[in-house]
């Protein structure tokens, strides 16, 4: 296990300065490494490689759970396929890198998503209603040029991320599936890793390229900015009549696939969930997802040294056999040393065996989110998984009450300021989301600072009164916020 050697603490604190204590973090937690020196790309060290890929498994096993199959697919993409869905190449290709020809072929570029290559294979094996639906994804790093200031692991030029590429029989079927998406996302980002979010249906002008709509998850950072996480699509009918996907349904007739896609990228969730869950010590992880769920440090003297270490390794075997990860720090730090270094890496548990506690038979039992201990007696470690998922739920609690009040309904473009400055989420009337209301946008992100995100995706709000911007008949309720 990889050991911190920046032994200095935050000098932040999480509430006064949080992107400064979001660079800390990152930093003295080992999460990331900025010194590549390539704007926009990052190392992710071994703490923040394992964490993420705690998080793919729990994401997979849902997608799996629901019937989609993994696959893997070039990281190259012919530029042609881009040019057959007009919408798609004008707002993708401004992101794209693009690589030189190679042997007089047409431009390769590297994916910024995939839906022009998984599409080229479709056609390809999609012919009757009986292959359908067709539900695959992949794990896999996308680029994207991002002309604005990157941030690790929130913006960047890479990241990693699952997408699912999805083809049904009708729409019917396409736009329950878009629901199912959401409902993932709930059950893993908001139920395993604590994060809460709003379901927000993008408004015309922002909706993703080639798409008849788009959802996007949005999570409210600690400095009152959103981070959009998953987004699902509703692709239509655009790309199969593209790249004609076609299947013949039980009657012989021929029709054009419906398709969704659906883009939970794991790199920016870490980034919510080390921001919402962490304080001024460093990170608080998620017991279902941090590499470590239980550290145990040693105490000893030069006479006993051998023995409580022999002690701590047939403790973390049995912890192992109860498929708890659990690894024992048997370097030669004071143990304050160690307490410090894995609080800031935010392990759920830390068991401290020392003489007194073998006499005992009771473990010194520290709890990082709570910062208390208590005595946990040796037979009783099979129940550190119960308790690991106490601590979860503690976490999802007290990210919900983070939310609380955070939405302002707000009547003027005044309180609609007011909300912003104060972190907070405006709520209020508007007069469409379809591209007429593109303009009344256009005002609010000028005076305030901030956008139009959307309506929410799986409720139902009816407007009252005037749009706040230009007077006329209300036809949505719109949320509105800074972003990232």
């Amino acid at each position: 296990m990889e050991k911190n050697q920046n032994q200095e603490g935050l000098t932040v604190k999480k509430d006064e300065n949080f992107s400064d204590w979001y660079s800390q973090v990152l930093e003295k937690a080992e999460i990331t490494d900025l010194r590549y020196d390539v704007k926009g790309f990052v190392v992710i060290r071994p703490w923040g490689a394992m964490t993420i890929e705690n998080m793919y498994r729990l994401y997979e096993q849902a997608l799996q759970k629901r019937g989609h199959m993994p696959c893997f697919f070039p990281t190259v993409i012919p530029e042609k396929n881009f040019k057959k869905e007009a919408s798609h190449v004008k707002g993708f290709s401004p992101s794209v890198f693009w690589l030189e020809k190679v042997n007089e072929e047409d431009r390769l570029a590297l994916r910024p998503t995939s839906e022009t290559a998984f599409f080229q294979m479709y056609s390809l094996w999609i012919r009757s209603w009986r292959d359908l639906p067709l539900k695959l994804y992949q794990r896999a790093n996308v680029f994207r040029y991002e002309t604005k200031a990157t941030r690790p692991l929130i913006r960047a030029r890479e990241f990693y991320w699952i997408e699912t590429h999805n083809c049904f029989a009708t729409k019917e079927e396409a736009e329950k599936h878009i629901q199912e998406d959401i409902q993932n996302t709930e059950e893993i980002m908001h139920q395993k890793f604590g994060i809460p979010f709003l379901a927000i249906k993008r408004p015309e002008w922002d909706k993703f390229a080639g798409a008849v709509y788009t959802i996007g998850s949005d999570v409210l950072m600690p400095n009152g900015r959103f981070i959009q996480q998953p987004s699902t699509h509703l692709l239509g009918q655009h790309f199969s009549k593209a790249f004609n996907i076609k299947f013949k349904d039980e009657n012989g007739k021929e029709e054009y696939v419906w398709q969704t896609c659906y883009g939970p990228a794991i790199s920016r969730i870490l980034a919510s969930v080390i921001s919402m869950h962490g304080d001024d010590k460093g990170i608080v992880m998620p017991f279902c997802i941090s590499p470590l769920q239980v550290v145990i440090i040693p105490i000893f003297s030069k006479e006993n040294k051998n023995k409580i270490l022999k002690e701590c390794e047939a403790i973390k075997e049995k912890l192992l056999k109860e498929e708890i990860r659990a690894d024992v720090d048997n370097s030669e730090k004071r143990p304050g040393e160690k307490y410090y270094n894995w609080e800031l890496k935010g392990v759920p548990f830390r068991l401290e065996i020392g003489e007194k506690e073998l006499k005992e038979k009771k473990l010194t039992l520290f709890i990082r989110d709570v910062e208390k201990k208590e005595k946990i007696s040796l037979k009783d470690l099979d129940k550190l998984k119960a308790l690991g998922e106490e601590f979860d739920k503690r976490l999802i609690k007290k990210a919900d009450k983070f939310m609380e009040g955070k939405i302002v309904d707000c009547k003027t473009k005044e309180d609609i300021k007011k909300a912003i400055k104060n972190k907070k989420i405006a709520r209020v009337n508007f007069c469409s989301i379809d591209i007429s209301g593109e303009k009344c946008a256009g005002v609010i992100e000028k005076e305030a600072d901030a956008e139009v995100r959307g309506i929410l995706a799986n409720k139902t709000e009816k407007p009252s009164g005037k749009c706040v911007v230009c007077g006329k008949e209300a036809e949505e309720v719109v949320y509105i916020g800074k972003s990232y």
